[in-house]
């Protein structure tokens, strides 16, 4: 037999919605189970049965947006520490980058719980993903997420085929094997790495590791999403038919 679960949880794992959307929206009388309203919170569902969202469910989907900023060195991706203003106070009308292809126009409720879809250090930049919506950051920043990131590395010090060879596969931190990674040189003082993980500082320590010191990073590509012409310090969104996957 199957196990029932939680409705909020099936409707994530279905990827109508996060499971904080979830709730919100079973609260409002917006999902349906086989056909029928259900409105409960924490009611509960056979994998099997057919989970529905309705109209208002879809317009409130649809009315989710996702920032794309370059960040300057000096922001914080997440909340205000130490003194560092987060990026998300980039997101301003005049910091909208004029050749925005996606048709999008800022509004204030754009900023309503807007969050970030994975880390850039405070030294870094480039291509940084702040969302409403939270199947993208489950995407992003899941524990399954299979999406590429891709930096350009400046670095100081003596790099070695083996030692080129442990940054693609062979090093750990924090007492975990890190995934395979692609690292190449991209000019004579600069590395492409690309990585499906995003541990904190995870290419500075891996350069560490090898004797190199990390003197630039920049995040150019996320999944199919390129940073591209965005200048720095500015912000576009994604637009209607971009996908990372």
């Amino acid at each position: 037999m199957s196990e029932p679960l939680r409705l909020s949880k099936r409707m994530a794992e279905l990827g109508l919605c996060s499971r904080r959307e979830a709730d919100e929206y079973i609260a409002k009388g917006w999902v349906k189970v086989d056909g029928v309203v259900v409105d409960v919170l924490g009611s509960k569902v056979l994998p099997e049965q057919r989970i529905t969202l309705d109209r208002q469910g879809h317009a409130a989907q649809a009315s989710r947006v996702t920032v794309l900023i370059n960040k300057p060195v000096g922001y914080v991706s997440g909340q205000a520490e130490d003194g560092y203003k987060p990026a998300s106070v980039l997101v301003l009308p005049e910091n909208h980058w004029v050749d925005d292809p996606s048709g999008i126009r800022f509004s204030p409720g754009h900023l309503r719980g807007l969050a970030p879809a994975g880390r850039l250090d405070i030294d870094s930049v480039g291509l940084l993903v702040l969302t409403q919506d939270g199947r993208i950051a489950k995407q992003l920043i899941g524990e399954n997420s299979l999406i590429e990131k891709e930096y350009l590395v400046r670095v100081e010090g003596k790099l070695s085929a083996p030692d080129l060879r442990l940054l693609n596969y062979g090093l750990s931190l924090d007492g975990e094997k890190l995934k395979p990674a692609r690292v190449e040189w991209q000019n004579e003082d600069q590395l492409r790495f690309v990585l499906t993980e995003g541990k904190k500082r995870q290419i500075r320590r891996m350069c560490e590791l090898v004797g190199l010191k990390v003197t630039g990073l920049k995040r150019v590509r996320i999944g199919k999403v390129m940073l591209g012409h965005l200048p720095t310090g500015q912000y576009r969104y994604l637009g209607p038919t971009e996908r990372f996957d």
